[in-house]
């Protein structure tokens, strides 16, 4: 440990926990917390918690509010790992892009589910903001704790995810509750599309966002949410259909968009926005196909929406390896070689070639 006149300048050495007794080691962070001065100290001011930890993100200071929230006192926590709070709540995305962005030394702000010191969760908007004071690194975290907003509640990222998947499942199964095999039927194409549309997003590098990610997965099984209206005598007809038959079956696709744009009339229009768009998107294109032949609107090519284009290849595959009244039951081998076979026909054919990376890795089981 080499002290400067100003400053004190750590360099590589054993964990100080196992140099220095508790005293000496308040006494090291007494020092370290004077070099900071008043250009991050005033911070402490703040009526939001704040705290502020070094290089190695351990804690030089916290202010009153901290200690009031969280329950630690200075003397609890000086000298600790910031991470002392952390839980498993906390989406790993949002340490990942917290720690990309103070390792290129710009501010961060998110959302943290924390934990306090009698072991209740709370939940704060934070932002993170690295200071250089006399070339030392210091961060200043301020915190916001949601729970205190004068208006509304909190549900960080994940739970509501979990949330919405949930919800939709429970319609959709409700819709749908005259065939018994219908629940494993929509559990599969949720499943397979969620692990496709994550290999799609790697293998071209689509930057779609965790949330989109996450909701074409939820939304994909609403898909046939319109064959609640179409009569048992069709839909589970044996044999061939009859023209009229056909059509009524294809009215599926509109009538399953009418059903959810009344469900969606009940809520906040701006804040289920993307949420109904998505669904819509599948439920009334996944008929489509790529060449333009498919239901209900022809559409051709990139015009298809990508979710939509997602699950119909799901939808097709679990649908041939699957026994149905009118058929029997494909092997995965034979379904595949289909899938192929009506590349550039019925489907985009980079989503069926993400499609066979999934099975090439025996990623696609019954």
């Amino acid at each position: 440990m080499i002290k400067g006149k100003k400053h004190v300048t750590i360099i590589h050495a054993p964990p100080i926990s196992l140099m220095y007794t508790l005293a000496e080691w308040r006494c090291i962070y007494s020092e370290r917390e004077n070099s900071m001065n008043n250009n991050l100290t005033i911070f402490l001011a703040l009526a939001d918690a704040v705290i502020i930890t070094d290089s190695e993100h351990r804690i030089l200071a916290v202010n009153e509010s901290y200690e009031r929230i969280t329950g630690y006192s200075s003397d609890d926590i000086i000298g600790k790992k910031a991470g002392i709070l952390r839980t498993p709540y906390t989406p790993k995305e949002t340490y990942i892009h917290m720690k990309t962005a103070l390792q290129a030394s710009t501010s961060w702000s998110g959302v943290f589910t924390n934990r306090k010191m009698n072991q209740d969760l709370w939940h704060s908007s934070i932002t993170i903001t690295p200071f250089s004071v006399e070339g030392i690194i210091y961060y200043v975290g301020v915190f916001r704790e949601l729970e205190q907003l004068d208006r509304g509640f909190y549900l960080d990222e994940e739970r509501v995810r979990n949330v919405q998947g949930s919800l939709l499942k429970v319609l959709a199964i409700s819709c749908e509750i005259r065939d018994p095999g219908i629940e494993s039927h929509l559990s599969r194409v949720q499943y397979l599309t969620k692990l496709l549309i994550h290999r799609h997003n790697e293998r071209h590098q689509l930057n779609i966002s965790v949330e989109a990610l996450s909701l074409i997965a939820h939304s994909s099984i609403l898909h046939d949410i319109g064959k609640s209206a179409i009569p048992e005598g069709i839909l589970y007809k044996p044999g061939p259909l009859a023209d009229y038959e056909r059509t009524i079956i294809e009215m599926h696709t509109v009538i399953g968009v009418d059903i959810v744009d009344k469900i969606y009339a009940e809520l906040d229009g701006d804040l289920f926005e993307s949420e109904l768009s998505t669904a819509k998107n599948i439920i009334l294109h996944h008929h489509e196909k790529w060449d333009g032949t498919g239901y209900p609107q022809q559409l051709q090519g990139v015009d298809i929406p990508l979710e939509a284009r997602v699950v119909s290849v799901v939808d097709v595959f679990d649908a041939l390896t699957t026994k149905r009244p009118y058929k029997e039951k494909w092997s995965i081998e034979l379904a595949v070689q289909y899938l192929v076979e009506q590349k550039g026909k019925h489907f985009d054919s980079e989503i069926v070639d993400s499609f066979l990376s999934l099975y090439d890795e025996e990623l696609i089981v019954l």
